[in-house]
């Protein structure tokens, strides 16, 4: 792999061999695995686990943790993943709220704050708040290995550029990843706030096949095909709410009428949540239909705060499985979050090199 990022190697990490290594190491947890056990599992030789496991203990990030009964000869020393030996902070940046979230190797949510955020003050007083939540994280002095943002579409994950925000364009054209990675001192990850919180179920196990919808202050889709995150050729897919259902529906802050998010969001603001599920499962049934998906996940602030009508509705429609997505309130930040954990253990490929441990 040999990922830089400006100019700096990531030194534990030069080969996918070792994520394949580190990743064995994760999932072990506190119990731990023996470099005999690493080396029958990736297929690598006995000496190319020690030089790996060796790099990584010289690190920081594996340590002797006792050693255990083998088949036959000496017992063997067995390793662990140290968690605290590095931290990933997660931003989701919606319309009026900031979460941002610390998360440490193993993936675990050491810290969570929510802020109000006004998306459409300008790039000036948006990245200030940004900082300040970013600043306030009890990172202890930790190594923070990167920051990832997620934030509405659309969006240039590629180069860490926004597009027009819904509502919002004079986003169009903002540098935001640059201007975040100046401004906190941090390699910094950006994507859409539905491709983070796709990637966060996809870790979770959510399957290899389905679409994670959001619907919250705007509505929009992750997708996850053949079990990777599908963001398109030039990574714009996933603006499932600017579908448009109704030719004389009402006005949607894109330009257009009768899109799925203008459609929902009127339902909503009129406490009708069957219509808002009904139009909802429309166009999820449309989704299904095109992309032939496994799964239907819901989530999204409107879904959390009433999932019965919206998980009902969207099912009557479609004929593949619908659940409320895992993860809670802060999915999007923890995959904010994943995007920068994920790449170094050999789990997800992003469009940005690495980030640097040290």
């Amino acid at each position: 792999m040999n990922r830089t990022i400006n100019g700096a190697n990531l030194l534990a990490l030069r080969s996918h061999n070792a994520a394949l290594v580190l990743d064995l190491l994760r999932t072990a947890g506190e119990r731990g695995i023996s470099r005999m056990e690493l080396a029958e599992r990736t297929g690598l030789t006995p000496q190319a686990v020690s030089k790996i496991t060796a790099r990584l203990r010289e690190e920081g990030l594996a340590v002797e943790a006792g050693r255990r009964a083998s088949t036959g000869g000496r017992p063997g020393t067995v390793l662990r993943l140290v968690p605290s030996a590095g931290h990933a902070v997660g931003l989701h940046l919606d319309r009026d709220e900031l979460t941002a979230v610390l998360l440490d190797l193993s993936g675990a949510p050491v810290a969570v704050r929510t802020a109000p955020l006004d998306l459409g003050a300008g790039a000036k007083a948006v990245l200030e708040r940004v900082a300040g939540e970013v600043e306030a994280l009890p990172t202890a002095g930790g190594r923070v290995l990167g920051v990832g943002a997620a934030m509405p579409g659309p969006l240039d994950h590629a180069t860490g550029v926004a597009h027009r925000v819904t509502g919002f364009p004079q986003w169009d054209g903002f540098p935001l990843r640059d201007a975040l990675a100046v401004r906190l001192g941090h390699a910094v990850v950006l994507d859409k706030d539905t491709n983070a919180a796709a990637l966060a179920l996809a870790l979770r196990g959510a399957g290899e096949s389905f679409a994670y919808l959001h619907l919250g202050t705007g509505l929009g889709a992750g997708l996850v095909l053949g079990g990777a995150l599908y963001r398109g050729a030039r990574t714009g897919a996933g603006e499932f709410g600017h579908q448009v259902i109704q030719l004389d529906g009402p006005q949607c802050a894109c330009g257009r009428r009768g899109c799925i998010e203008a459609l929902c969001l009127v339902a909503v603001g009129l406490g009708d949540l069957d219509r808002a599920a009904g139009v909802l499962g429309t166009g999820a049934a449309n989704l299904v239909e095109l992309l032939d998906i496994d799964r239907v996940l819901l989530g999204g602030r409107v879904v959390a705060a009433d999932a019965e009508p919206f998980v009902r509705g969207v099912g009557e429609q479609v004929r593949v499985p619908v659940a409320l997505a895992e993860g809670g309130a802060h999915v999007v930040a923890e995959g904010a979050a994943q995007l920068v954990l994920a790449p170094l253990f050999g789990r997800a490929e992003v469009a940005v090199t690495a980030p640097k441990i040290g």
